[in-house]
């Protein structure tokens, strides 16, 4: 089959696309036919070897966690699925024709396959986040990062809530950002000034998404505490006694929480943007982007 495949670890250009075997499941894992793979940060963590010691990567690699297609062939075991069901979730080597999927939970029919592969990471990752930051209604939170993919989830979640939230974005996502229901603000220099206008009685907490330094600015906002902070890509967390989110729960409480994230997207409670789908041969590419950080939404590879 064909795939995304690299060798050694380093920047966009070890990816190429490579003719592999085709996988099968183990027990209690399904195979699909991929229809669309979604790309993450930490597929590009991986690429360069960083995430070693937490995901450790035997080369030759394919990349990719996260992915939708049809099942087309069960592990033993398997009763909650069936050859030709279509599947979202979490997957290995999810950049290919065909990938084993470790956790997953059906597509509802009419969800297009760009939009719910768009769904998995970043509405597990968006509502572990605000469940961690215990965001309530009457509260204003602070998102960085609001026209991404994981930051407009997290935006019409906390709205749901019945959250305020102020959103950074660049200027030219603020009318995605005010569509999806918060108050958008530029990032940059004078930030702090921006989003104190936009948000006068204070910012209870703030949930980084963007990883570009900003933690600083959301500690002075939050009255020099770090209390209600929390990061999912700035690796400075840390040494700023910032919480660093990087996954937790169950694979139930995941399926659970990825069910319920796409029954919002069929009923148009849930938008997701997709920024730009790209080929096999074209994963270089695609990862470069996210690794710049300002896609206005979900990068896609179609295979």
């Amino acid at each position: 089959m064909k795939a995304t495949v690299y060798e050694e670890f380093g920047g966009p250009e070890v990816l190429h696309q490579g003719e592999v075997d085709t996988p099968h499941p183990g027990p209690g894992q399904i195979r699909i036919a991929v229809k669309a793979a979604g790309v993450n940060p930490m597929d590009w963590k991986i690429r360069h070897g960083w995430m070693q010691q937490m995901i450790p990567t035997e080369l030759p690699a394919i990349p990719g966690l996260e992915a939708a297609g049809v099942v087309d062939e069960v592990g033993e075991g398997v009763t909650d699925f069936a050859v030709g069901d279509e599947v979202v979730g979490w997957a290995s080597g999810a950049y290919a024709e065909h990938a084993v999927m470790t956790n997953a939970t059906k597509k509802p029919a009419g969800v297009p396959w760009t939009e719910a592969v768009a769904v998995p990471v970043a509405g597990e990752t968006a509502r572990r986040v605000l469940g961690e930051l215990d965001v309530k209604s009457g509260e204003t939170l602070l998102i960085h990062g609001a026209a991404g993919a994981v930051g407009s989830v997290a935006v019409q979640l906390a709205v749901a809530l019945g959250a305020t939230v102020v959103g950074t974005a660049s200027p030219a996502n603020h009318a995605y950002v005010r569509e999806i229901g918060a108050t958008p603000v530029a990032y940059g220099e004078g930030q702090v000034e921006r989003v104190r206008e936009a948000a006068p009685k204070g910012v209870d907490a703030v949930f980084d998404t963007a990883g570009k330094g900003d933690l600083p600015d959301a500690i002075e906002l939050r009255g020099g505490t770090t209390d209600r902070v929390v990061t999912i890509a700035d690796m400075d967390a840390q040494k700023l006694g910032v919480p660093f989110s990087a996954g937790g729960g169950t694979p139930e409480q995941q399926r659970a929480n990825l069910a319920a994230n796409l029954a919002l997207v069929a009923d148009g409670k849930l938008r997701l943007r997709i920024a730009r789908t790209f080929g096999l041969d074209e994963s270089g590419e695609a990862q470069r982007e996210s690794e710049d950080g300002h896609a206005p939404g979900k990068l896609v590879i179609v295979p």
